[in-house]
């Protein structure tokens, strides 16, 4: 309707102009006409509008003037072509301005969308967060702001910032918010924040400025998280590490780490100190081959067990610029941490403790022997008079009684000094046997084998003499006293007993014996013809044609071992 009021209102005008003006009068009119249909009503209707114009315009000059001149011809064309372009044009750019204004408003719809998530996850964030400005003042704050400082959000929008910094970290955060955006977007600063109550909360803020061309650019986010728990632990961290600090100075104690990936290693001051090298931070574990000894290098570089997390425990020697050799001990864990081969622990300088026990020991080892020998000596004189008692004065011949019982005595001095060239009360078995067939070693066949079997002192002496009789034996009737005689002595541990005892043998051949035993001596009364040796048991004489053959039995009890 409006559009059709428009075209009735131009082609009135246009015919009042033409009466009152005359030929003068012109179809320019229409154009406004034109433009006013063609934004209200489309590109068609102001197109048929313009051709109705015209033929308006040429109807009404024909009536008056009876026909229609070239010129109003002309004015006619030029206004169909005028307001055709014009309506073509206009519809254009009438279109283009609607889907602008479609496109701003889908726009407009997702920045309000951006801002209702924004709103909702600022207000149900778990850290807080608030926005002010480079003066301090707070423009808007969240819920998890509010909860932390104890107050509603009217209460904070009356306050500054720095009303909320506890005084002694205020100048420093104020100076860095004044110079924010001028030489950095962003700072970090840890504070203490002030409730409502008084009391203070550990808080960490991220400072963030907006950028310069933004409507605006004095704003500053700023994000806040409540780190009492973590500070709370870092410090609880912190006086336990001087603690322990304190406890390794007092022990003497150093730290180290050993990465067995890249085969480095870590310590403190007093770890270096231990090993006699200047402080560093790491070093290459190839580094400390130089100081460490080559037998010990193995327990020190040597790889961690695969398992998760083992214990730790070896001792090195480390040698001194001065060539002091000083015992280093060495305790902690091995763990694969990330697929890493870790080791770690404490090192402590032991070298002292270490001479001490070598001095214990020796002391210990030295009393021992002291003990031995007066236990040995002690025994000494029962075994003599056993002698003295045992040996009869043959047919009143007192001087071969004193032969045979210097040469019993020589026995046991005999032994008395091997026992002592070992430097204890016992004995090796085989040293016994030695050095009693030893004089006959180049001129007769002796064969003598056995494993290596130590014999207390006692058991010794006494073994000893059963030794010496049965040479002292052979020489007068045996094979020793033939040049063709052979004597094979040999030992071994029993496989038929359960006590494992040692069965010894001495077996004569070469020179045949009498079997009849005429009468049993002293020396058959040590060897045990009647039964009873003077150390052992079970023993064994056989006495042919062929040779002779005595065999003994020795427990582990008996002889000490």
């Amino acid at each position: 309707m409006a559009s059709v009021a428009v075209l009735a209102a131009s082609i009135v005008f246009e015919a009042t102009n033409w009466i009152h003006v005359g030929q003068n009068g012109a179809f320019i009119v229409f154009i406004p006409a034109i433009v006013v249909i063609v934004y209200l009503e489309g590109r068609v209707a102001a197109i048929a509008a313009t051709l109705v114009m015209a033929t308006a315009g040429l109807w009404a000059r024909s009536i008056q003037n009876g026909q229609i001149s070239a010129e109003d011809w002309t004015r006619a064309i030029f206004l169909l072509v005028s307001g055709c372009v014009i309506a073509v044009i206009l519809h254009r750019l009438r279109r283009e301005l609607h889907e602008a204004l479609e496109v701003a408003e889908a726009r407009l719809v997702a920045v309000e969308a951006t801002e209702s998530r924004y709103r909702w996850a600022f207000e149900r964030a778990a850290m807080g967060f608030i926005t002010t400005n480079r003066h301090g003042e707070l423009l808007q704050s969240n819920k998890r702001f509010c909860e932390m400082t104890g107050r509603e959000e009217h209460e904070l929008a009356r306050l500054k910032l720095e009303a909320l910094i506890h005084a002694e970290d205020r100048v420093a955060v104020l100076e860095q918010l004044r110079s924010l955006g001028n030489s950095t977007a962003s700072f970090d600063a840890e504070v203490r924040l002030l409730t409502k109550d008084g009391t203070a909360l550990w808080a960490r803020l991220t400072f963030s400025s907006s950028q310069q061309d933004e409507l605006f650019a004095d704003s500053v986010f700023v994000v806040v998280d409540d780190i009492s728990e973590r500070r709370k632990a870092h410090e609880t961290l912190r006086a336990q590490k001087e603690w322990l600090d304190l406890a390794l100075s007092a022990g003497r104690l150093g730290t180290w780490r050993i990465d067995f990936n890249d085969m480095t290693i870590a310590g403190s001051e007093k770890f270096w100190d231990i090993l006699g090298l200047p402080p560093a931070p790491v070093r290459h574990l190839e580094e400390l081959s130089a100081v460490v000894d080559p037998a010990d290098w193995p327990k020190l570089a040597g790889p961690a067990k695969p398992s998760s997390a083992v214990n730790y425990d070896a001792e090195i020697r480390v040698r001194r610029t001065n060539d002091h050799v000083r015992w280093v001990a060495l305790r902690g864990r091995e763990e694969i941490n990330d697929d890493r081969s870790m080791r770690v622990g404490v090192a402590a300088d032991v070298t002292e403790q270490r001479q001490i026990i070598l001095l214990r020991d020796a002391a210990k080892k030295r009393e021992r022997i002291i003990l031995e020998e007066r236990h040995r000596f002690s025994n000494l004189f029962p075994v003599m008079t056993a002698l003295i008692n045992m040996i009869n004065v043959p047919e009143n011949d007192v001087a071969r009684y004193k032969e045979m019982l210097i040469d019993r005595i020589r026995t046991l001095e005999a032994t008395h000094l091997l026992l002592a060239r070992h430097g204890s009360s016992s004995g090796v078995l085989r040293e016994l046997v030695d050095r009693e067939l030893q004089p006959f070693a180049e001129t007769r066949e002796i064969t003598i084998s056995g494993p290596s079997i130590l014999m207390s002192g006692g058991a010794a002496e006494s073994f000893a003499m059963v030794l010496h009789e049965l040479t002292t034996n052979s020489v007068k009737y045996g094979a020793l006293s033939d040049p063709k005689g052979r004597i094979e002595v040999k030992w071994g541990v029993a496989s038929d007993c359960a006590d494992e005892s040692i069965v010894f043998d001495w077996v004569e051949s070469g020179r045949g014996r009498s079997g009849k035993v005429g009468r049993h001596g002293f020396g058959s009364m040590i060897i045990g013809a009647d039964g009873t040796p003077l150390v052992g048991h079970s023993p064994k004489l056989e006495i042919s044609e062929r040779g002779l053959r005595y065999s003994l039995r020795l427990s582990r009890k008996e002889i000490g071992s």
